[in-house]
């Protein structure tokens, strides 16, 4: 059964003070009704557009109200024969899965031009990186809500630059109304270490978007670059998510995609000969040479640390220095399918912290279709190094 999509207008406005893009729901929140509840709904409040009465007669439980006498008892008929399936088939979701399709080959196509993987992958890991499983309210323990949206935490130390991923998709909102923040970038995120040659990720969806910049989690809940004891941090940050050392490791190798920017996270080079020709805005320092190719080189490279040019935070170093951690470590830089399972089931587990779902046991786009392993990224374009 067709679901009608009752959509408030979103607002969008700039602080003179930031660059930042601060996104606020209008009057009411936008929600998604069964056919014969919407139209019912509607006809309650105007039945003078002649668009309303042609939506009307679109819907099959509602046509029968606009149909000559007979024709009406006609379609009573024809209803009551399909009561049944019907019954079995209507559903309210948070987003609509026909659009986060749609949206999902709108983004590939994005990639393909902007080359932006990594910074959609940091923002869906961001937005879920806030969960605290020791808080059991929603929205209040954090997590992929969509929360990342708003001008007050997008100005959190650790989201420095990420407004630039949430201009990147407003388009994609805009078009695909019926998707969620919070789904819209974890499907980036997900998508994104496809389409760069990764794991396909076991993604659900449904996730019920926060409502506004007073439900945003404080700052300092992501993990810092640097600590002091950064094996003791890693686990500080991520155990309050509920996540192990083996999900932990996994994860990081997620580095293997990017650069870090010193003006942002005040780590890196300005520009090595693997970042200064791009692809997308040049500069920065990346772990890996190919850092556009999601694989296992991450950890080989961390490893061996034969390459000045190629970064490696305390946080990346840690990885081969604690016992716990090198075991995951030394098997990743060894076995990539290994590390390409890990990191499916991390990733999948991390984009669900938090998150509210609608339904409550969300609910898969792939479902019911062959997945072939995306085709892996060809680094053609990529800076060779030469003068």
């Amino acid at each position: 059964m067709a679901q009608r999509l009752i959509q408030f207008p979103l607002t969008y406005s700039s602080s003179p003070h930031s660059t930042m893009t601060s996104l606020t729901l209008g009057s009411a929140a936008s929600r998604l009704l069964p056919s014969a509840t919407a139209a019912t709904s509607a006809a309650k409040l105007s039945l003078s557009s002649p668009h309303s009465v042609k939506l009307f007669r679109s819907s099959p439980l509602i046509s029968h109200l606009f149909l000559p006498q007979k024709g009406a008892a006609a379609a009573s008929r024809l209803l009551r024969s399909r009561s049944s399936s019907y019954s079995t088939v209507t559903k309210c979701f948070a987003s609509d899965p026909e659009q986060l399709k749609s949206a999902r080959e709108d983004i590939k196509e994005l990639l393909k031009t902007k080359f932006c993987h990594p910074i959609l992958v940091r923002l869906g890991w961001h937005d879920a990186g806030t969960y605290n499983k020791n808080i059991e309210d929603w929205p209040q323990r954090g997590g992929a809500n969509g929360s990342l949206r708003f001008e007050i935490e997008l100005k959190h130390a650790a989201n420095a630059g990420l407004v630039n991923a949430l201009q990147l998709l407003l388009p994609i909102k805009d078009k695909y109304s019926g998707v969620t923040y919070a789904d819209l970038f974890q499907l980036a995120s997900a998508t994104a270490v496809e389409e760069a040659g990764g794991p396909k990720i076991p993604m659900k969806y449904g996730r019920v978007d926060v409502s506004g910049p007073e439900q945003c989690p404080e700052e300092g809940r992501l993990p810092d670059a640097g600590p002091p004891s950064p094996a003791a941090h890693l686990r500080d940050v991520f155990y309050r998510m509920g996540l192990n050392d083996k999900e932990i490791v996994a994860l990081s190798g997620a580095h293997t995609l990017g650069r870090s920017r010193p003006e942002r996270s005040g780590w890196g080079m300005p520009e090595t000969k693997y970042t200064k020709d791009g692809p997308g805005a040049p500069g920065g320092q990346s772990w890996t040479v190919q850092w556009l190719k999601f694989d296992n080189s991450y950890f080989k490279d961390i490893k061996e640390r034969r390459d000045a040019e190629l970064l490696v935070l305390p946080t990346d170093a840690v990885l081969f220095e604690d016992p716990a951690f090198k075991e995951y470590a030394e098997k990743y830089a060894a076995d990539q399918e290994a590390f390409f399972k890990d990191y499916a089931e991390a990733h999948a587990k991390l984009s669900n912290l938090g998150a509210k779902f609608d339904p409550p046991e969300g609910f898969s786009i792939d479902e019911g279709t062959s997945q072939p392993q995306p085709e892996k990224f060809v680094a053609a374009n990529y800076s060779t190094g030469k003068a």
